[in-house]
């Protein structure tokens, strides 16, 4: 038990979110709030940090993807299905969680459903909305929770 203290404490001291990214410890939810273009490297190093932050806590923390602020989408149908796919394997024997994407850009709309359809029968629970309001009920948070807040563009945890 020493040992997973001792690597969580490290993992919180030297992880060094992405832009946009800040974990809520508080309510176990990481927010994800791309800015400009969202691309393959920008997912890569989001989901590297979740892998470290379910690697140091164990416990199933929810997700919150809010793309209204991404000027572009530079990803491909490929890219999804290889990323759903790679969570899903990473995934596996893991507390179930849930991933909620908020998207109004009618290409990230659709990337993120084929998300989630790849989804299903996983522990990752991941849903689509259009509305804010929405995305917190599932999540079961007072809205407030994801409106943005002065400097979520900085990584922080």
């Amino acid at each position: 038990m020493a040992q997973l203290h001792e690597s969580r404490n490290e993992v919180m001291t030297e992880l060094q979110l992405p832009p946009g990214a800040r974990f809520y410890e508080d309510i176990r939810l990481l927010v994800y709030r791309p800015r400009g273009v969202l691309n393959q490297e920008a997912v890569d190093a989001i989901v590297a940090a979740m892998g470290k932050l379910e690697y140091a806590f164990r416990e199933p923390f929810d997700r919150f993807l809010d793309t209204l602020a991404a000027d572009e989408i530079e990803l491909n149908h490929q890219f999804i299905i290889q990323i759903s796919l790679y969570r899903r394997f990473a995934y596996t024997g893991r507390p179930p969680a849930k991933s909620a994407i908020l998207a109004t850009d009618s290409t990230m709309v659709h990337y993120g459903r084929l998300h989630a359809l790849l989804m299903q029968g996983s522990p990752l629970s991941v849903r689509v909305f259009r509305d804010r309001k929405d995305a917190a009920e599932w999540l079961g948070l007072p809205i407030e929770r994801l409106m943005v807040e002065k400097g979520d563009e900085q990584a922080s945890i």
